[in-house]
């Protein structure tokens, strides 16, 4: 899949934006602030019809007006997000609405690379959850709904809980309903991200060993509670009644990253290490998706290249330009950088942009 044009309007600092983009590396080089990774967010999210970066729409409406439209036209057809305030959000494949956003969730597969994954590493079990549902989401639509009638239930499931508290109140019928939805849609989570850690470690194993070196190992290691999730319910009655809450199942797996089996990366790792690991990881998501699609994601890296030296930028952009990548885009902070290492691999497509306070002006043109 590949973006040929980007339109925006009203999207955070752009009041109208139009730029056409080649198939291979687009660079938008500006200070910091400029609006350079507003950019990679309107393409992420006419990928999944969200930010990446913000949690509410609303926040990526630029200041003074009361909605935000996207538009991607691609070489095989045309993605539109439209987003007002107070009123609910317009996705479009092709001018013809959705009637789920979900529904378009793998239409354009896209891995972002960005500062912030180091997160998967440092944060808690959720953030590696969504990193592993979201990489299986692009992949299985059947995932995706099992996973949304799971999280349906589970709300449900909560609510009651907290409710028969409140009224003093043990209603095992009730509460014995929602177990049934659970574990009709749990026990397809836990099979399939079984079978996806089997397929994504020996990619992962591979990228980081490229980036990090032979001599260092990095494991990845899904954790769930081996017994069915029917006997898990039935054995945490008690344990949820006091809780209020839910307080086992697929909600409550984990990856396990570690150097090996001994020293978890979250404590032992070094930043360089934590930030190889976490490379690492997006770049086998990208080989995963490309191995299940047979198509290759659109790639977006934003400010990857801080504290690297100009030896290895030169690698990664070299590694990433080649056949084995598609379509990037790309932020940096320094033209000057981006520009001598495309002088120094003349075959290598690419398009240079300065990006100042949205304005984009497209550079050696």
């Amino acid at each position: 899949m590949t973006l040929q044009r980007l339109s925006l309007t009203n999207f955070t600092n752009y009041q109208e934006a139009e730029l056409d983009l080649c198939s291979n590396v687009n660079c938008f080089v500006g200070s910091n602030g400029a609006g350079k990774t507003n950019l990679l967010d309107a393409v992420y999210y006419l990928s999944f019809t969200k930010s990446y970066f913000a949690p509410v729409d609303s926040q990526r409406i630029r200041f003074g007006t009361d909605y935000f439209a996207l538009h991607g036209h691609y070489d095989e057809g045309m993605a539109s997000c439209i987003v007002r305030r107070g009123q609910v959000k317009q996705m479009r494949w092709n001018k013809k609405p959705y009637r789920t956003l979900a529904e378009h969730i793998g239409r354009v597969p896209l891995v972002m690379v960005s500062p912030s994954d180091q997160s998967i590493i440092t944060e808690g079990s959720e953030t590696r959850r969504k990193f592993m549902d979201g990489v299986i989401s692009q992949t299985d639509g059947v995932y995706l709904d099992h996973l949304i009638g799971y999280n349906k239930a589970l709300e449900q499931r909560n609510r009651l809980l907290k409710q028969m508290w409140d009224d003093r109140v043990w209603d095992e019928a009730q509460l014995a309903m929602w177990d049934m939805q659970l574990e009709r849609h749990g026990e397809y989570l836990y099979s399939t991200r079984q079978r996806f850690i089997e397929g994504f470690t020996p990619l992962f194993s591979a990228y980081y060993h490229a980036i990090a070196g032979d001599d260092e190992p990095g494991r990845v290691v899904y954790r769930r509670q081996p017994e069915s999730l029917a006997d898990q319910l039935a054995s945490s009655r008690q344990a949820d009644r006091y809780a209020q809450h839910t307080t086992c199942g697929p909600h409550k797996d984990d990856l396990i990253l570690s150097l090996d089996e001994d020293c978890p990366l979250k404590r032992y790792g070094s930043q360089g290490q934590q930030k190889s690991f976490a490379l690492a990881l997006k770049l086998a998501q990208f080989q995963y998706i490309n191995d299940h699609l047979g198509s290759k994601p659109i790639l977006l890296l934003d400010d990857i290249f801080d504290k690297l030296d100009m030896h290895r930028v030169r690698q990664l952009i070299a590694l990433v330009g080649s056949d084995r990548f598609g379509q990037v885009l790309l932020t940096d902070t320094q033209p000057g950088r981006v520009q001598a290492i495309f002088d120094s691999l003349p075959t290598l497509e690419h398009r240079l942009f300065d990006v100042e306070k949205g304005v984009i002006h497209e550079l050696g043109r």
